[in-house]
């Protein structure tokens, strides 16, 4: 199918950072509106009277700590239930220059990077060559009577991976992390978990710390589908050592023509989510 081509050029280069073990170097203010600000609380929660407010396009940021608190060990082994038990994420935050500190919903922040760390003066990747416009990403129907046939749809799902790590790109501030990211790479549960639990650590890389590279995503050459879910792997390659990305896309049946999407990603010792 032509229409296939031409929604999967997405093969750029990925555009990461390095990060410490405790998770990013610096963290921004995201989905507060530019008549707004961020309130920064005595504790964490909403009861907890404000004592600073950071701005809301506020960047470089420094992370205390977060609660509830959690390694991603404890994270792999905890029911559904559990973690949906979980209450919202708060996290004690202090401006760059340290002059303010207060607790904020950790929905409001994303990490933030360094150009030049992410560019070419020790960063994990070189610039990518363009910037993907998700605006052609075409839905792949899995059903009813437009449904793509297995050949279409494992490459399709090799691209949509191959876009999800084009689409990241600290540098312009853009994240599939963000709610406002364009609703082409998951599924409505995957969504829904970044919304309710983010993740511990960095979904494309596996790690928080990080220094490497990544390969193409290529379909998984054992069994790239079984039963209507594809699987396609990416080798992430961090501080000399390797392994294996797992994406696993199947219908997503809440939409119309249940269009292919991410449902799962796996790394070494636990998935997501």
């Amino acid at each position: 199918m032509a229409t296939v081509a031409m929604a999967l050029c997405f093969f750029a280069s990925v555009a990461h950072a390095q990060i410490d073990g405790h998770g990013p170097d610096a963290w921004r203010v995201i989905d507060v509106g530019a008549n707004d600000v961020l309130n920064a609380r005595m504790g964490p929660g909403t009861n907890y009277p404000v004592i600073e407010t950071f701005a809301h396009d506020e960047r470089g940021l420094q992370q205390i700590t977060c609660v509830p608190f959690y390694t991603m060990a404890h994270f792999s082994v905890m029911t559904n239930a559990e973690i949906d038990s979980l209450p919202p994420s708060w996290c004690l935050m202090r401006s760059a220059d340290l002059s303010k500190a207060g607790w904020v919903a950790q929905r409001y922040l994303i990490a933030d990077f360094d150009d030049d760390v992410l560019f070419g003066n020790g960063g994990a990747y070189d610039e990518p060559e363009e910037v993907v416009d998700v605006e052609k990403i075409l839905p792949a129907p899995t059903t009813g009577p437009h449904a793509w046939s297995s050949d279409e749809l494992i490459e399709h799902a090799r691209g949509l991976v191959a876009a999800l790590y084009a689409y990241d790109d600290p540098a312009r501030g853009v994240s599939h992390r963000d709610p406002a990211a364009p609703d082409v790479f998951f599924s409505t549960e995957f969504r829904e978990a970044l919304r309710s639990r983010p993740p511990g650590a960095d979904l494309l890389i596996g790690a928080q710390d990080f220094q490497g590279r990544v390969s193409e995503p290529v379909p998984d050459p054992g069994q790239p589908m079984f039963r209507g879910m594809i699987t396609i792997n990416v080798e992430v390659e961090n501080f000399g050592q390797t392994h294996t990305a797992v994406f696993r896309l199947r219908g997503d049946t809440t939409r119309p023509d249940a269009p292919l999407r991410i449902f799962r990603i796996e790394h070494d010792g636990w998935s997501y989510p």
